[in-house]
């Protein structure tokens, strides 16, 4: 075993890793945060996910070209750490660790919310709490458990996304005499950009969200079997990904029902379009299937953020950038203090819910995109300076980024314009955030490493 990933197993198959690639992108971003984005943009909601879903491909190939040859636990901070330096190495992994646990509580409280679909009266918190604790339990265990349970969970969305949209297909085709099912839906009302191209553009920063977790790959890197193999075949179907499950997937749902027909009301956060446009339909069964299919959805998103600010936590101890404790692993290769410290976190979700119900989810998604813009800003930003050295040493890599450097100089302003809509758009909280948690992080990185440049 490479000294590397000491105390880690690789016990991730092929077929582990391209599920938890797909399953990865297909979370509450799409199916319940869409919502809001169809109330503003209409149908360019679908031009919307093809963008981010470039932008993302473009940094899942930066990152791809530095795992590959060398699939650490870890990666983004092991990166920053080894070509650009010991704070930028200290941030990153701080922050992708703090990411993973509020995209968990995001999608902890999304259960609640499909679970209150069913059984209205049972509060948020209560549903949060179960499923913490089932989950909980799977990163416990060794990590073909948890590759099992994320490749089921997975294969069941994945299989009922694509169902979907063959069935949406079919009612497109042949729809009913009381139907409105066709693809003029997508320009008759309104045109494609019924609220203008402002529509789209002022929702781009909550569109990234859904995006959040595709770069899951880098962090089971090092518990994978093969990785010169399995991580670039799993980033090259990013983008048939984005254009199934998201461009896809959107088009023939906004096909079946107007979009200004949509019955999502004022709190849309709290509702699936997927559910109310088959509810509306009068689908019943299918309106139910889906709600339990958008559940394993966000079940499986919430397991892999648990297995992933684990296993970085378990990175930064081995760095020296977080206690010894939580570089112990089990006799089974698992991290467990790392895991029970992500999780006595993760159940601040469970508080959350109970003291501001209505409010959790949109507060949670906002955070998560200031933290997730940096993180990708940090990885592209890496890149840079990893391809620096490797041209100053003259090595070929495996598998080349895309156009680097333009590629990374193009994701990094589309970072910046994120950050000018949300700060636009009533989110500055959320930016100012950004330059307060990298001073914090500045000096708890000096209060532990006084010596360090």
């Amino acid at each position: 075993m490479d000294q590397r990933t000491s105390g880690l197993q690789r016990g991730l198959k092929n077929r582990h890793i391209q599920l938890i690639a797909m399953g990865g992108a297909i979370g509450t971003g799409l199916f319940l945060g869409s919502a809001d984005i169809i109330k503003s943009a209409g149908p360019s909601i679908i031009l919307g996910y093809a963008i981010g879903g470039l932008i993302v491909f473009l940094i899942m190939r930066q990152l791809g070209e530095m795992i590959v040859e060398e699939p650490v636990a870890g990666s983004f901070s092991h990166f920053a750490y080894k070509y650009w330096g010991k704070f930028p190495g200290f941030l990153t992994g701080w922050n992708y660790w703090i990411l993973y646990v509020l995209v968990a509580m995001s999608e902890l409280t999304a259960i609640g919310k499909y679970i209150n679909y069913w059984w209205p009266d049972i509060p948020v918190w209560v549903s949060a709490l179960i499923f913490f604790l089932f989950v909980t339990l799977i990163n416990l265990t060794n990590v073909k458990i948890y590759g099992e349970s994320e490749f089921w969970l997975a294969i069941i969305k994945v299989s009922a996304v694509i169902a979907m949209i063959i069935f949406g297909l079919f009612l497109v085709f042949n729809p009913a005499q009381d139907s409105n099912a066709s693809f003029s839906n997508l320009w008759a009302h309104g045109g494609f950009f019924p609220n203008g191209f402002e529509g789209l553009f002022y929702m781009l920063a909550f569109l990234m969200f859904a995006f959040g977790g595709i770069e899951l790959i880098g962090m089971a890197a090092a518990e994978a079997d093969n990785p010169q193999k399995t991580i670039p075949r799993a980033i090259n179907q990013v983008i048939f990904r984005v254009l199934v499950f998201y461009v896809g997937a959107l088009t023939v749902l906004l096909s079946l029902v107007p979009w200004n027909q949509l019955n999502l009301g004022s709190g849309s956060l709290d509702k699936s379009p997927f559910v109310m446009i088959f509810s509306q339909l009068g689908i019943n069964w299918a309106a139910h299937l889906l709600n339990f299919i958008i559940l394993t959805a966000a079940l499986s998103v919430y397991n892999s953020g648990m297995f992933a600010n684990s296993r970085m936590l378990y990175s930064l101890a081995k760095q020296g950038n977080a206690p010894k404790l939580f570089a112990k692993t089990s006799t089974k290769g698992v991290p467990v203090p790392a895991v029970l410290l992500s999780a006595i976190l993760i159940f601040g979700c469970v508080l959350l819910n109970y003291f501001v119900p209505e409010k959790a989810l949109g507060h949670l998604m906002y955070i998560v995109v200031g933290a997730l813009v940096l993180n990708w800003a940090m990885i592209s930003l890496t890149h840079l300076k990893y391809k620096k050295f490797i041209n100053a040493n003259n090595i070929k890599t495996h598998y080349p980024a895309l156009f680097s450097p333009l590629s990374n100089y193009f994701v990094l302003a589309f970072i910046a314009l994120i950050l000018y809509i949300m700060w636009t758009q009533g989110f500055k909280e959320s930016v100012i955030m950004i330059p307060i948690w990298i001073i914090l992080m500045f000096i708890l990185f000096k209060i532990l490493n006084p010596k360090a440049d």
